[in-house]
């Protein structure tokens, strides 16, 4: 006779415990080679044969000034891969198909990224067709005006979603009109955009000298640069990719009410400066930011979710940006509770700095920590993509399998340090999108400036 699991989980003398858990191992002694090759490309390749497959991933730095930027960017990225000198869209798609492959790009406004994938017999393959959308991408006027329609109708629906409004409102307070709140272009812009534009824009920016491809999988890492550096012998250029100029840090500032008239939820976007990766602080604000906010038993979920009720969904986290990093604090919440979600999210981040994280809470927010990284980079796809992020800001392998240990070395003092320097109130920014109309009980808490 089966037995149910509240059975199985109960002995007579009560519920079973649980085991402790096991130690969380990262990987080690990966074969890798990091080595920028004769165009200026840096090549990542590391070996990690658990399934025979190979993962591809291109960062191509692709700034831009001119307001026009990232409208083209967005139709580039949409049509890059439709057809070259040598291949008309059906052939990348068969000869990809052919070695279990896919390819596809999208663009931000620090990157243009491929990424992909193939089997490791396809290996070849998959680079030949990549190198020929890096250096023959015709971008054919049908192809751009059939991705151009495609686009303005995403973008058109995305830019009434109030997730995009509070994101965009977030980005205009904290960094004014720096490309980098260009994240969305406009439907009327992309409607201006025509074929001889995009290509003139892949001459200019899609470019090797600063940019950074990672490989893993199945392969040999040396042969595998080797045969990056033969396959990309025809991608040239004496400049370099096109970067950003640095952000200005953000000021703490008053909290900006943007109306969005019958709305009947508020979006709250937060911020706050942060610190790098390369900081010797960052493992301890990571953990700090885990307790506050990052993972869903964190204070912040707690209170206003588990408690409270006014949200289904809260988080903190940290965002990289140019140069620096920043602390993102997120919420939405019915109009009617917004003056009490903001004193409870005010209340946590004092809560934080004034009574840091016990050793209990830091133990746990370690625990996840380490273990999502390792669950994050055991796949080839998880892996690839975590060195790629890493890559852009010139860090590699080393780091990313040394930093289990790092966190694994931070003591409750340092977190209750993190908490204190960088979650005080006083230190953070932002926007509240909602009906203005409603919120008018946000003046009495101080600190907000509706219109």
């Amino acid at each position: 006779m089966s037995r149910s699991a509240e059975e199985i989980g109960r002995t007579e003398r009560g519920p079973r415990p649980l085991p402790p858990l096991g130690d969380q191992r990262a990987a080690t002694g990966l074969s890798a080679v990091d080595k920028v090759i004769d165009n200026g490309l840096r090549v990542i390749a590391v070996a990690q044969p658990t399934v025979p497959m190979v993962e591809l991933r291109l960062r191509i730095p692709f700034a831009g000034e001119d307001p026009m930027h990232a409208a083209r960017v967005e139709v580039l990225a949409a049509t890059i891969l439709t057809g070259t000198e040598k291949r008309d869209r059906v052939a990348v798609d068969t000869d990809l198909a052919l070695v279990g492959g896919e390819l596809s790009a999208v663009v931000d406004p620090e990157m243009l990224s491929i990424g992909g994938n193939a089997l490791a017999a396809g290996f070849d393959t998959l680079l030949d067709v990549l190198a020929d959308a890096l250096t023959g991408a015709t971008y054919p006027d049908e192809e751009v005006e059939g991705e151009r329609g495609r686009l303005i109708e995403r973008i058109t629906v995305a830019r009434s979603q109030p997730s995009v409004i509070a994101r965009q409102a977030l980005q205009k307070h904290r960094y004014g009109d720096h490309p980098f709140t260009r994240e969305m272009p406009e439907a009327d812009d992309v409607a201006t955009v025509v074929p001889d534009e995009v290509r003139a824009l892949h001459r200019a920016h899609v470019l090797p000298r600063g940019s950074v491809l990672v490989l893993v999988g199945d392969v040999d890492p040396a042969r595998a640069v080797a045969a990056v550096a033969a396959a990309f012998e025809g991608w040239q250029s004496d400049e370099s990719a096109s970067v950003l100029p640095p952000l200005p840090e953000i000021t703490p500032q008053d909290l900006l009410v943007v109306d969005r008239a019958g709305a009947v939820q508020s979006q709250f976007r937060f911020s706050a400066q942060a610190i790098t990766r390369t900081d010797p602080r960052y493992a301890a604000l990571q953990l700090a930011n885990l307790a506050f906010g990052g993972f869903f038993s964190s204070r912040l979920v707690e209170n206003i979710r588990e408690d409270k009720g006014y949200t289904y969904n809260a988080r903190s986290s940290l965002e990289f940006t140019p140069g620096g990093a920043t602390l993102l604090v997120e919420t939405d919440v019915a109009s009617d509770v917004t003056a009490g979600a903001l004193l409870e999210i005010r209340y946590e981040l004092g809560k934080l700095a004034a009574i840091p994280p016990t050793e209990s809470e830091v133990d746990t927010v370690r625990q996840y920590a380490v273990g999502s990284l390792l669950t994050s980079t055991s796949s080839q796809g998880g892996l690839a993509s975590q060195l790629a992020a890493l890559a852009i800001l010139g860090l590699g392998l080393d780091w990313l399998t040394g930093h289990p240990d790092r966190l694994k070395a931070v003591t409750v003092e340092q977190v209750a340090e993190a908490a204190l320097e960088f979650f005080a109130p006083t230190r953070f920014t932002g926007v509240i999108v909602g009906d203005a109309a409603t919120l008018s009980t946000l003046s009495a808490l101080g600190g907000v400036h509706l219109p």
